[in-house]
């Protein structure tokens, strides 16, 4: 039995029985669990995206006693950081609920299951999610049995190459990123695979690391590369290791000479038919991903005549991602593509 999903249909279940029943994502450090918190928000637009730092929580920023002289009671009205006050439903993320402190887990126990925060019931419709690492992490990670029994537990998995890439294409990441990825998949791959044990990437929880691949990590390199020109040479592979390891970085930095060597956009776009072609394979896949990075709707034809110039895989790689995009609708309605997809149908 398989036993864990992908992000993806994790926002589906939270989507789907989000409003009844609270879904705790567990998955390893930096796969982009908290990004859920984003592609809720826009698919429930009408909603409220709160997000809830529960390991930086200490009791006083939950709720507060407030007095009623008239009847002479008190009781406890949440902070407005959970935005209840606005009367809208939310979209409430617990996230690191598993590394907050008992009391503040056992004040967030009514709001996973009964919807409720102090005396403050919540909008009918809102939605409550929380997430936290694997106790294999080994990152201090622990929930009680009777909080548990309150959680739907389901583990997500690292997305895969092309499932990242897909994220990748729509958040500008870097084009010698996206195919340093696609050229070294495995450096996706999750540390409880035991094919994996030799992979100096990943996140390995036996070994102390100053820095690992995630996809949160290579977000963030992304950062450093798109101004390596600027940084120069030897900052750019420092900063670079100290951010997915040296051993990713080293092997990174050598795609970025490839990557200087390619043919220019402009003369792409001015003479498609006589631009230079990349011999080495990684330029060329390089060179797709700068364009489905950067292509834009005047130089959409141009593109497609030096495209068909490169093997029919890199075809596909472009046509596939560019069709699962955010970019999707320039080619979609051009008469040049569309024929092509219709002759190479087997790609889609």
């Amino acid at each position: 039995m398989q036993n864990t999903i992908s992000l993806k249909e994790a926002e589906n279940l939270i989507a789907t029985v989000g409003k009844d029943v609270t879904v705790h994502i567990k998955g390893q450090p930096g796969i982009g669990k908290s990004t859920l918190l984003k592609t809720l928000s826009a698919r429930f637009k009408t909603h409220i995206p709160v997000y809830i730092d529960c390991a930086d929580l200490d009791l006083g920023d939950l709720a507060m006693p407030a007095m009623n002289h008239k009847q002479q009671t008190t009781a406890f009205y949440p902070n407005e950081r959970f935005k209840l006050h606005e009367g809208k439903p939310v979209i409430i993320m617990l996230d690191e609920i598993t590394k907050a402190n008992e009391p503040v887990k056992n004040m967030l126990l009514p709001v996973m299951l009964e919807r409720r925060l102090g005396a403050i019931h919540f909008h009918p419709d809102s939605i409550v999610y929380s997430t936290g690492n694997l106790t294999t992490d080994a990152v201090g990670d622990s929930m009680k049995a009777h909080a548990k029994n309150r959680l739907t537990n389901v583990e997500v998995r690292n997305p895969n190459d092309d499932e990242w890439l897909e994220w990748g294409m729509d958040n500008s990441i870097a084009p010698e990123i996206l195919a340093w990825v696609k050229q070294f998949p495995h450096c996706l791959a999750s540390y409880k695979d035991e094919s994996q044990k030799e992979n100096m990437y990943i996140y390995n929880p036996k070994v102390q690391q100053e820095a690992f691949v995630s996809p949160r990590s290579l977000a963030k390199a992304s950062f450093i590369v798109s101004q390596r020109h600027t940084l120069g040479e030897m900052p750019t592979l420092v900063s670079l290791a100290g951010t997915i390891g040296e051993s990713a970085a080293r092997d990174m930095s050598a795609y970025f000479s490839l990557a200087d060597a390619l043919p220019t956009k402009e003369a792409i776009y001015k003479k498609p038919s006589e631009a230079s072609v990349p011999n080495d394979p990684s330029a060329r896949v390089i060179l797709v991903m700068r364009e489905l990075m950067t292509i834009k709707k005047e130089n959409v034809e141009a593109w497609l005549t030096y495209m068909q110039r490169l093997p029919m895989e890199l075809q596909a790689l472009f046509a596939v991602n560019i069709m699962a995009s955010e970019r999707k609708g320039m080619f979609a309605t051009n008469k040049v593509f569309t024929d092509w997809a219709v002759k190479h149908n087997q790609f889609f």
